[in-house]
Order: C-alpha cells, then sequence, then structure tokens
C-alpha cells in the first residue's frame, strides 16, 4: 500500500540493462522508495516470490526468463497476483503494448523515456493501489454474485472467483452502478485514476477477463453487457 514519501514503499525492479538499472533505483530512491533490484528474470521472479514487493518494474527482454512469462506466473500466483507490475521495453508498436497488457500489465512504459516520466507512473500506479484499503463498505451482491468490499473477495454460487485488484475494481465500480452505461472514459477515471498514460483498450482487457470468470458463457455475456459505441453496462 503506498505511503507517504519516505515511507519505504518496497519496488523491485528487474532490468537487464545496468545503466538504465542504476538509473532508476537511484531515481526511486532519492524519492523515498525501498527499492531491491535484479538483471534476470529467473533471479527476478525469486525475489518476487520471497519479497513480496509492494511494485514490480519489469522489462521484457530479460536472460533466463522474459518478462511476459514473468507477468503471467505473477498474475497466476495467489500470493503474488495482488502485486501492481509496470512493463518496460524497447518495442513501441501497438501488438507488443497489448500483449503486455493482456500477460496483467498494471501499465507499460517504451523506452526511451525520461526519469521524470518513469516517476510519473509510478506515482501514479501506487495512487490507484492505495485506497483500496480504505474502502469502508461491506457488500454488493447481484443475483449468485457477491462481492466483499472490506475483504476484497467475490463468490459465485457460494464459492470464490479468484480476481486482480484491477478486474475486482472494475467490477465493484460496474455492480455500484448497475443497470447505467458506463464509457471507457468513465471507468478509465474510476478504476485507473486520473492517468493518462493509460491506453482505453485496457478497459476492454480487463471486461474480457472479467467475462471469462463470471459469464455462463463468455461468447454471449449476459452479466456485463457491451453498449455499443459508449462502454459497458452491468446487468447482475
Amino acid at each position: 500500500m503506498m505511503k507517504v514519501k519516505g515511507s519505504m514503499v518496497k519496488v523491485l525492479v528487474i532490468e537487464d540493462e545496468e545503466t538504465l538499472l542504476n538509473n532508476l533505483a537511484d531515481k526511486l530512491k532519492a524519492d523515498g522508495f525501498n527499492v531491491t533490484t535484479a538483471r534476470d528474470g529467473e533471479l527476478g521472479l525469486e525475489k518476487i516470490r520471497n519479497e513480496h514487493p509492494d511494485l514490480i518494474v519489469l522489462d521484457i527482454m530479460l536472460p533466463k526468463l522474459d518478462g511476459l512469462s514473468i507477468c503471467r506466473i505473477v498474475r497466476h500466483d495467489t500470493s503474488t497476483s495482488h502485486i501492481p507490475i509496470i512493463m518496460i521495453t524497447a518495442r513501441g508498436n501497438e501488438v507488443d503494448k497489448i500483449v503486455g497488457l493482456e500477460s496483467g500489465a498494471d501499465d507499460y512504459i517504451v523506452k526511451p523515456f525520461t526519469l521524470g516520466e518513469f516517476l510519473a507512473r509510478v506515482r501514479a500506479v501506487m495512487r490507484r493501489f492505495s485506497g483500496r484499503l480504505m474502502l469502508q463498505q461491506d457488500e454488493m451482491i447481484a443475483n449468485d454474485l457477491r462481492l466483499n468490499l472490506t475483504a476484497r473477495r467475490v463468490f459465485k454460487n457460494g464459492e470464490e472467483i479468484k480476481l486482480s485488484n484491477k478486474e475486482f475494481d472494475l467490477l465493484a465500480e460496474l455492480m455500484r452502478n448497475r443497470s447505467a452505461v458506463l464509457s471507457r472514459d468513465l471507468i478509465l477515471t474510476k478504476v485507473w485514476g486520473y492517468d493518462y498514460f493509460v491506453d482505453k483498450r485496457t478497459v476492454d482487457v480487463h471486461i474480457r477477463w472479467l467475462r471469462e470468470k463470471l459469464e455462463e458463457d463468455p461468447s454471449n455475456p449476459r452479466r456485463i453487457v457491451t453498449v455499443r459505441g459508449v462502454g459497458y453496462r452491468f446487468e447482475g
């Protein structure tokens, strides 16, 4: 959880380019973060599992184990799936960006970038994650679906459905506004915060993930309905 500057939020930077790794680590330390580093994917994954950082900064192109594989492993492990991930890469085309987001990244930054932009993205991602434990409401129920805000757990027919942090926040926002149409821009503002770095297609990716976990037939969704040209509506 994000605290005030100097409060030692733990960030793990996994980057094989030594100069960039040192620059990122120095920038984060100067802003009050507790920083650990790794220069290959296998060591990075080991540190994720052993140290449970508050944020992972992850390069895609890494020796031994690539960043996309690490991201998928982290997201499929219930002990680490909640950790926000910022991916960094020299690749800049749209396909690579979409693949990175679909692998579970919360943000994506393309080299070359300034240290100021990098730090802004780190702060933005941590802000989005910081307020989650301050929710005081209890539960929302829609038919066989039950969402507990304080415990951050979701149940369908009494069985728990494992969601990532972003999937949970998105579902909670949809359920709060049941039967109302929410535009992608509004969803980005409510769920991802005032962060202009986030691509609108991120919403579509996370909607698809929710449908795969919640819908009887994800190809013919009944709970989360698409309103063409506008956004999405939760029907329950």
